[in-house]
């Protein structure tokens, strides 16, 4: 229980030292609660002693104590708030490191890394598990070290007045010690368990959101619902296993307690009525003993707490360690944007999708690469901005090596326009800002000038203040696209790559779209994925794939000569199009 301990307070990393000035302002506090116990025991026994005729008391004796409570009332209260002060916001201040510290960390692994590690899980992290040690995690420290604090410093007066009583004390504070290691342990192994149920519930529940159109579409709501409601089940069913477990450990840890008390409230009244104990440390003890054990007793559930936040720091370590695909990459500047595969082969775990390509790419030409579905077009793209890294071969950009580059580096020079585009649920202003965050205003309106999307734009009753919903959701797929665009124009970067981002546009949005990626691509070093005939053809150099290999290469004219691939492509085109090259 201890090493949980030690391990919270190291995760608070540069917030260590204000924990340990938290843990003296305790002491402090503890200190003025005993002064305040002391002097109402004082007082108490002076009011016996009134009304058994043995010691007179006076107004200014009622002055006196009034005064010196209302001291000691004011540091506890002055410790208390410097304690709050201290310590209240680190845990807010942690977590939103730890969530910037994640958000860098999830941009430079590779995109395997979520194939393996599902978008529930990492959501659950970065959501629940952060906020149970946003609101309990430092809480549980204090709550923990307060206690024990606050029973050491009034078991040190037991000791001064009578070391009967101190034994008592240490033999109670013992056997609720080894009834919290046991309830520790117990957390520690079914936290795990909790954490699973909650991880599931986590991502069931966001495959039924993204799925609830398909689901509707087929009226299979009660089939898709009984996944969810399991996952449910599961996570309730588990939390009620964990408190009947809990259960019968807590009312030991409360017997434990309670036996010590009434021990050390017989053993005073024993020596109280024997003559061994004077009146007023009778009364002194007595109020201790009432008081010392109320913040062991809430030690108990910091104790139940840590075996959760220690796991849920686990969690955290474990994307945070997750490795980085840019781990020895530089910043690399580049003048040149030709791009050069050499010998690349590349599989997704054990299913080869690329093998043995090489092709180069010249500065400022354009290349359109084609070929059928799952024959690794996409994944050439990917590879190129350094998703995921080559198993053999190489990859030049300028030059350089991808793997020489970090993200940020290599990325900077590189705009990607995809079939599906994803916005952000924000304004529209914002979303193409994105592209360029120094932007100005007037920036963006070009921008979206050249993406052909300003005049729908100031259609909307906001402008370019309109909120596009989640993941663009209010706006249709041809708007959508040509915001896209708007946001790869204002990066500008020298080097873009289309994936079939007019595959699935109406032919009133495809001739705006075609004016955007004019003004996106002029100038540049082009890569496009496209079954558009228009955009194949216009292409410097055409590479066809056929199951993860180049089955040719070369220009229109030259590849129409040849009885392969990319003739049978333009045939089908063709048909498909309704017209004839």
């Amino acid at each position: 229980m201890l090493d949980s301990v030690r391990k919270i307070i190291n995760w608070t990393e540069k917030y260590k030292r204000r924990m340990y000035m938290g843990f003296l302002w305790t002491f402090f506090i503890s200190i003025s609660a005993s002064l305040t116990i002391l002097l109402a025991a004082y007082s108490v026994y002076r009011v016996l002693l009134d009304i058994r005729g043995e010691a007179a008391l006076s107004s200014s004796f009622a002055l006196w104590m009034f005064m010196a409570v209302a001291v000691a009332v004011g540091f506890r209260f002055l410790f208390t708030h410097l304690r709050m002060a201290t310590l209240e916001s680190i845990s807010y201040e942690k977590t939103a490191d730890e969530r910037i510290a994640i958000g860098n960390v999830l941009k430079r692994v590779p995109l395997g890394y979520f194939e393996l590690k599902k978008t529930g899980d990492i959501t659950a992290v970065i959501t629940t598990q952060l906020t149970l040690l946003e609101n309990l995690g430092i809480g549980m420290i204090n709550r923990m070290i307060s206690g024990y604090i606050t029973t050491g410093v009034i078991m040190l007066y037991l000791i001064i007045f009578r070391i009967e009583a101190a034994l008592i004390s240490i033999l109670g504070i013992f056997l609720s010690s080894l009834v919290i290691s046991w309830l520790y342990n117990e957390s520690n192994r079914t936290w795990p368990i909790l954490h699973k149920t909650q991880e599931d519930m986590s991502s069931r529940t966001i495959e039924y959101i993204h799925g609830l159109s398909e689901v509707k579409s087929y009226g299979n709501e009660n089939k898709a619902l009984d996944t969810i409601k399991g996952a449910f089940n599961d996570n309730k069913n588990i939390n009620i296993a964990v408190e009947k477990k809990y259960a019968p450990i807590s009312s030991l840890h409360h017997f434990a307690i309670k036996t010590a008390i009434c021990g050390l409230i017989f053993l005073i009244s024993l020596l109280t009525i024997e003559g061994e104990l004077s009146l007023f440390y009778s009364l002194l003890m007595l109020m201790f003993v009432f008081t010392m054990f109320e913040g062991v007793e809430s030690v108990k559930d910091a104790a139940h707490g840590l075996g959760m936040i220690e796991s849920n720091i686990k969690n955290l370590n474990s994307i945070k360690e997750a490795e980085f695909i840019d781990a020895d990459g530089q910043d690399i500047s580049i003048d040149k944007f030709d791009v050069e595969f050499k010998n690349v082969s590349f599989a997704y775990d054990s299913v080869d999708v690329i093998r043995d390509v090489s092709f180069k790419i010249e500065h400022g030409s354009t290349v359109a690469i084609v070929g059928p579905s799952g024959s690794g077009k996409t994944t050439i793209c990917n590879l190129i901005a350094r998703f995921y890294d080559v198993q053999s071969g190489s990859i030049k950009v300028g030059r350089h090596d991808v793997r020489e580059f970090s993200c940020d580096s290599l990325l900077k020079n590189i705009s990607m326009v995809f079939q599906k585009v994803y916005l952000f649920h924000d304004t529209i202003h914002n979303n193409i800002l994105f592209g360029n965050p120094n932007a100005s205003k007037e920036q963006i309106i070009e921008a979206a000038k050249k993406a052909r999307c300003h005049e729908f734009i100031m259609n909307f009753p906001d402008g370019y203040e309109t909120i596009v919903g989640d993941s663009g959701g209010t706006l249709s797929g041809g708007e959508k696209q040509r915001i896209s665009l708007a946001r790869a124009i204002l990066k500008n970067a020298p080097l873009v790559m289309l994936d079939e981002a007019t595959a699935s546009i109406d032919p009133e949005n495809e001739h705006h779209i075609h004016q955007a990626i004019r003004e996106l691509t002029k100038d540049k070093t082009v890569i496009t994925i496209a079954h558009k005939l228009s955009t194949v053809t216009n292409a410097d150099n055409i590479i066809v794939l056929k199951d993860g290999e180049i089955s040719e290469q070369g220009k229109h004219a030259e590849l129409l000569k040849n009885e392969g691939i990319y003739k049978k492509f333009i045939e089908i085109r063709e048909k498909a199009e309704g017209w004839k090259l």
